[in-house]
């Protein structure tokens, strides 16, 4: 499987060309960008401009980027007019919206890449079929947008009720778009469960995230930390993704762990032992 790293290891920090190089020199060979202002401005040409010569010449590869969630550098602490959700019922603030993520796949005219990951609606949100007729409005132009610049859409499933796997399913059956999958592992874990939603999901996935929780909140812990906290059956896992002949990109989104030193290399380890855990050396 292809191996890749979110950059939302790093999300607290800017992003620069030495990050960059510190995570190819580390074996890693793509990269997923995460948008987060205080991270990668997506609106900061100089930084964007700086990146894409770093690219053009560089043997890392850019695999992906996550659709931004908030446009403050706060994570959203700023307010609630920082959210970015194209859930968004009131038109007006709906444009601004798509607007901000037109911004963000914008890096493709620097950096090419292949998927743009969307959230479908803010972490616990409720369903609403007022919110889905948003949704399919948002997406509509989104996509098309994307797609004029060489990047497929996928959606990611999240913790609301309107991307489970089932609820994202439903919503290609009512609106008919061609989308793909990011089958977020953690999600899953804690949501249906991981065998179930991938059982749902898997005709669609594109792509998949790796991170481990304990079953309650959404942590992004390293799978197999040794000071334990997630409890993600790896083995069973890693043998249902192995499952489909077509292989997806692993790709890892995890948090900064204060006081760990190589962290990339830990990475590196955690992708060798993904690739070789099976169901029988668990038991």
């Amino acid at each position: 499987m292809n191996h890749v790293l979110s950059t939302h290891l790093c999300v607290q920090h800017r992003l620069t060309v030495a990050m960059l190089d510190r995570i190819l020199h580390a074996g890693i060979p793509a990269v997923e960008i995460f948008c987060a202002k205080q991270h990668l401005d997506y609106r900061d040409q100089p930084q964007i401009r700086e990146l894409g010569h770093w690219f053009r010449d560089a043997a890392l590869k850019l695999q992906s980027v996550h659709s931004p969630m908030y446009n403050d550098d706060v994570w959203g602490r700023s307010g609630p007019q920082s959210v970015i959700s194209i859930t968004e019922p009131v038109k007006s603030k709906r444009i601004a919206v798509v607007d901000e993520i037109k911004r963000a796949i914008e890096i493709a005219e620097y950096i090419p890449f292949t998927y743009l990951v969307q959230h479908l609606g803010v972490t616990g949100e409720e369903y609403d079929d007022r919110k889905i007729d948003s949704a399919f409005a948002s997406l509509e132009e989104i996509s098309l947008f994307a797609r004029q610049r060489g990047v497929n859409l996928i959606l990611e499933n999240t913790q609301n009720a309107l991307a489970s796997s089932e609820r994202l399913m439903m919503f290609l059956g009512q609106t008919h778009l061609d989308l793909g999958f990011c089958f977020d592992v953690g999600h899953a874990h804690m949501n249906e469960g991981v065998e179930n939603a991938y059982r749902v999901m898997k005709s669609r996935i594109r792509s998949v995230h790796i991170h481990d929780n304990d079953g309650k909140q959404d942590l992004h812990l390293f799978p197999f930390a040794a000071e334990g906290g997630g409890t993600i059956n790896w083995a069973s896992t890693m043998d249902l993704l192995r499952s489909e002949p077509a292989q997806y990109p692993l790709v890892l989104e995890l948090k900064e762990v204060p006081g760990m030193t190589n962290q990339l290399d830990v990475v590196r380890s955690v992708f060798d032992r993904l690739e070789t855990i099976t169901v029988e050396d668990r038991r």
